[in-house]
């Protein structure tokens, strides 16, 4: 059994040491229940059921952000033990490393990249070395935005967030767009992603064609922000279906048109007049008698699209009024983009952004139902 209480004091004396050695212990071990059921055996134990024979171990590196790990694979006599630890802890951490890198060998060397290549290990990495991991990532870049879509997609989500992207001589705020759907089985999956340079209909008919082109059917709700020309090209692109705007950014969107005291109260008064046309018809008149001319505009301006998802089953209402399921997506890419700060170019940006959506994705389509579909 290990002691946890060794792991404390190596942090205590030496923080960066200390969370390395906790990983690599952490990592050895997943490998060894990894063994075990391949094996379908423990070590050395005799069983019937035993399906490989252990054969030591081989020592291999796993580059993070703290540094080098060296950690101990288990071998197998009759057949390859197969791990998921070096390809889904590295890949993330490859393409930090590959962004962080390009901006330095494109001259942006600043304070902040130096110290990030430092702490990665990465101060003597070559062109050479940048251009096959980059090589290596575009290819699970490209595998993952051209899979097919196998299952039709009743309820269809688009989501963004904004990096910060080198354009020329420039640094420009960018929105990249995730596309997720909840299937028909009830299983969330993750469908897309783009980094638009506009946003107009022209946009969102391209990526919505992408999406059908891979097979993407059955789409019966979209639901997003209001995003210029989303209603235009859902109408054109998905005959028959409904195009809802997300509750929450809705709300956000009125109450920066209303002074900050006021803001708790008209929130309120709005979660409960979108569940009914009259009361919403009553708040739009109310905000703009009170003087909030603007909030009432946004308001009306959206009131035939807020309350489209309650044509479906109450019982999936809560999920599909919003774009919250995409919250955890969003906050991971904004927490891993931190440490590059501002990508080198797009093709950067999707060689990360992919890499983590390929995680959100594996635990999505393996995880629990979403929502209950009946067949």
């Amino acid at each position: 059994m290990v002691n946890l209480f060794s792991f404390i004091k190596d942090y205590l004396v030496d923080q960066e040491d200390g969370i390395r050695q906790l990983i690599t212990w952490f990592l050895n071990l997943v490998m060894e229940e990894e063994a075990l059921l391949q094996s379908c055996a423990q070590r050395y134990e005799r069983t019937a059921s035993r399906k490989a024979s252990r054969n030591g171990y081989k020592p291999r590196t796993l580059l993070t952000k703290y540094g080098e790990l060296e950690l101990l694979k288990p071998q197998f006599r009759e057949f390859p033990f197969e791990t998921q630890v070096f390809e889904k802890y590295s890949r993330v951490e490859k393409s930090i490393l590959a962004a962080v890198a390009e901006s330095y060998l494109q001259g942006v060397s600043t304070r902040r990249v130096e110290k990030v290549m430092t702490a990665l290990g990465i101060e003597g990495i070559s062109a050479s070395s940048v251009s096959r991991i980059t090589k290596e990532l575009d290819e699970k870049v490209e595998e993952f935005l051209s899979k097919p879509i196998e299952h039709e997609i009743p309820y269809l989500f688009v989501d963004a967030t904004y990096l910060k992207v080198r354009d020329g001589l420039h640094y420009e705020n960018k929105a990249l767009f995730v596309v997720a759907g909840i299937r028909d089985d009830g299983l969330r999956e993750i469908l897309g992603v783009r980094l638009a340079d506009s946003e107009d209909s022209l946009f969102w008919e391209d990526l919505f064609e992408d999406l059908k082109e891979r097979e993407l059917r059955g789409v019966k709700l979209v639901v997003s922000d209001g995003h210029k020309g989303i209603q235009k090209a859902v109408r054109e692109s998905f005959i028959g279906s409904s195009w809802q705007m997300c509750h929450v950014h809705l709300i956000r969107q009125v109450l920066k048109k209303v002074p900050k005291k006021k803001q708790k109260e008209v929130s309120e008064k709005i979660k409960e007049a979108l569940v009914d046309r009259q009361k919403l018809q009553d708040l739009i008149r109310e905000l703009d008698n009170m003087g909030y001319k603007s909030a009432a505009d946004t308001l009306e301006h959206f009131q035939y699209d807020v309350m489209n998802y309650m044509q479906f089953p109450q019982s999936h209402w809560r999920r599909i009024r919003t774009t919250n399921m995409m919250e955890r997506t969003n906050k991971e890419i904004k927490r891993r983009s931190r440490v590059v700060g501002a990508f080198p170019n797009q093709e950067s940006v999707l060689r990360l952004v992919v890499s983590i959506l390929i995680d959100i994705n594996e635990d999505w389509i393996t995880g629990n139902r979403y929502i209950v579909i009946e067949q």
